[in-house]
């Protein structure tokens, strides 16, 4: 029996040699997973998959790691991958929901919904950093992804566009901490709102910098999160957090908001 030539694809050969080259091998579908907020400390995490199609519709100008893309460039690149794609679906899991499960359980199953809930079935999946088990075709965890796959690159931007919209809006719910600039992640201006005002429903209070401003840093990081407190006060009065998975498929472009970048945490370039 012989054993089919290995394909070599080099990092120089651009952002779509890997696609191509699985393609070629028979795998038309080749999705692309990635997630936005990580590092932040406060609101959700947003995972996103897509599959960009074959051929030059695929290609799309200024295409790269969203975190290297100034705010507007991201914008225009996020309505081309909405206009272009074969498929590509949305997942944000809230911050409740990362301190009752977990940071890595909640970003592997955010992904898994994501490209799951994909209206075109993919037939290869490529993620960014990390393989994501329990999915029913083969995948491959490439380092760097989102700048080495257009696929992931796609995914980057929807889940970093869509977050930091939402950051702008829980900018409006509460105000004083700047998420419409920092977009939660730990900057010095974050860390002063913090120790001055404490922490609002929209932290996770599993991260070490939160449970300690909030004076339950002696307690197990998943009970860290009080019970009580409605969304708009701060958390020591009384919210009971909803704690679900919300999917948005085809979401369709809103008018662009004026974000800010997380260049501490996600090493973004203005």
């Amino acid at each position: 029996m012989l054993t089919p030539p290995r394909t070599v694809v080099r990092r120089e050969a651009g952002l779509y040699a890997l696609e191509r080259a699985l393609q070629r091998r028979g795998f038309r579908h080749v999705a692309g997973a990635d997630e936005a907020g990580r590092g932040a400390c406060a609101g959700p995490l947003v995972a996103a998959a897509a599959i960009l199609p074959e051929g030059r519709r695929g290609e799309i100008d200024g295409l790269a790691d969203s975190k290297l893309l100034t705010p507007a460039s991201r914008e225009r690149v996020y309505d081309e991958v909405v206009a272009r794609a074969l498929a590509y679906a949305v997942v944000v899991i809230p911050a409740a929901e990362v301190d009752a499960r977990g940071l890595h359980v909640c970003n592997l199953a955010a992904m898994r919904r994501a490209l799951a809930s994909l209206a075109t079935r993919p037939e290869y999946v490529l993620t960014d950093g990390f393989g994501v088990d329990g999915l029913d075709v083969p995948g491959l965890a490439v380092w760097k992804g989102d700048r080495v796959a257009a696929c992931v690159a796609a995914a980057s931007v929807l889940a970093k566009v869509t977050r930091d919209r939402l950051m702008v809006e829980l900018d409006g719910s509460f105000p004083g901490y700047g998420f419409a600039e920092h977009k939660g992640y730990i900057t010095p201006e974050h860390t002063a709102a913090l120790r001055e005002r404490g922490p609002c429903a929209e932290h996770r209070f599993s991260y070490v910098n939160v449970a300690t401003v909030s004076g339950r840093d002696g307690a197990p990081p998943r009970s860290r999160r009080p019970m009580g407190a409605r969304p708009d006060e701060p958390m020591e009065r009384s919210w009971a957090p909803g704690g679900t998975v919300g999917v948005a498929l085809g979401e369709q472009p809103r008018p662009p908001a004026p974000v800010g970048e997380d260049v501490v945490m996600e090493g973004g370039v203005r």
